[in-house]
């Protein structure tokens, strides 16, 4: 069965933490994405894109602890259904309340709070069904919090501690969200990272600290760290973020883009790794570029998805991260020319043709790659009548 409504996606910048200044950032409020979300969303739907990636920012909903005013997420909501569009909703996206982190004692309360609250005023709302990204991207959030000092608690050499109490605050947020809504569907967004060595590597070193990147889903799965009480059943629909860092040398720094020497690990080959890992529906949950190289980037990541899918890959779409251009988390002067609209000095959307066309180009050749996924799945599948005792297979429905 179909999870998305589009396989392509747009995700809007929603990040509200404290950066290294000490400023609380709220990048929806300085792109003005929410109180434009309407045209936001016309704007996608007549590229034919009709799934988003949104944040409630946590911070700005909860205006004293454990009281909650949902009604600017109402907005988007109400907009959303005015558009066909389909979103799926972080509940943290690297910005917490003031006052708390997630070593904090009351970091889980407060988050459980927050689930609770967010699924009981989601199902008054609205009928479309609940998708939810507890907390995005744990791994980063970790390490940006933990060890580089990149916001609250300003820490360094504690980015597993950090990880821990995430992954706990989100194994019991999960269950909260089910508690409201049995239904509703469970991301978890990680980012999907390629660690390369050279002639005087440590091979078991670059292999575990490339198996790094998937501790918070198996710490959410039950795979590490029983005693938090996680479970495969928290593993349902999975996101990997990926951008043109996302690969590098160790201890020498991300690998360029484009290359002339060939030595990334190709991007299908990585989400097959995830796959096979997790046996899970999955996508690309962020990508895209900056500069004159977006385009270009949306053409490889649309061949790399289609190479991904005819390996048998249950890839269920990308989302092109941003939509609109945005400014640097510690510069919010300094914009980084990225998404598929830029931004004038008025905050007026400007299309990025080049992303347009290919964006367009790409969902063509995505969708002629689906096609002929199905029409292989459908010759080599026995039919039902044939085998009446042989259970249902849809995976490839969802592609």
């Amino acid at each position: 069965m179909k999870i998305f409504n589009s396989f392509f996606m747009g995700g809007f910048e929603c990040a509200d933490h404290i950066n290294r200044s000490g400023t609380r950032v709220n990048l929806l409020r300085v792109t003005e994405h929410d109180i434009r979300a309407l045209e936001d969303y016309r704007d996608l739907a007549k590229l034919g894109i009709y799934t988003v990636r949104e944040g409630i920012c946590w911070s700005a909903v909860e205006k004293a602890p454990y009281v909650f005013d949902f009604s600017e997420v109402e907005n988007r909501i109400r907009a959303a259904e005015r558009t066909g569009i389909q979103v799926l909703w972080d509940l943290c996206h690297f910005g917490y309340p003031d006052g708390i982190y997630p070593t904090h004692p009351h970091f889980c309360d407060r988050f459980e709070a927050l689930c609770t609250a967010f699924a009981k005023f989601y199902k008054n709302v609205s009928k479309q069904p609940l998708l939810v990204v507890p907390i995005n991207e744990i791994s980063f959030l970790s390490w940006h919090s933990g060890d580089v000092r990149g916001t609250v608690p300003f820490a360094v050499n504690c980015g597993f501690d950090i990880k821990y109490h995430l992954c706990k605050a989100a194994i019991l947020g999960i269950r909260r969200l089910r508690e409201v809504d049995p239904g509703c569907r469970i991301i978890l967004v990680e980012p999907l990272i390629s660690i390369h060595g050279n002639e005087e590597s440590d091979w078991n070193h670059i292999n575990t600290i490339n198996d790094h990147q998937f501790q918070a889903m198996d710490i959410i799965a039950g795979r590490m760290c029983p005693e938090l009480g996680g479970s495969e059943n928290n593993l349902d629909i999975l996101g990997f973020n990926y951008y043109w860092n996302s690969q590098w040398e160790d201890g020498a720094g991300p690998l360029p883009w484009p290359e002339t020497i060939p030595r990334r690990t190709r991007v299908s080959a990585m989400l097959r790794d995830a796959y096979r890992r997790y046996g899970r529906p999955l996508f690309l949950s962020e990508t895209g570029h900056f500069g004159e190289g977006r385009a270009a980037w949306i053409a490889e990541i649309a061949l790399e998805s289609c190479a991904a899918i005819e390996a048998g890959v249950p890839l269920e779409g990308v989302c092109i991260y941003p939509v609109t251009d945005r400014p640097d988390w510690d510069d919010l002067w300094s914009y980084s020319d990225c998404g598929i609209f830029d931004l004038d000095e008025h905050n007026d959307r400007l299309p990025h043709y080049e992303s347009i066309n290919a964006i367009r180009a790409a969902q063509m050749v995505i969708s002629q790659s689906i096609s002929e996924a199905l029409a292989r799945f459908t010759t080599v599948m026995p039919s039902p009548e044939a085998h009446p005792s042989a259970p249902p297979v849809n995976n490839i429905g969802s592609l």
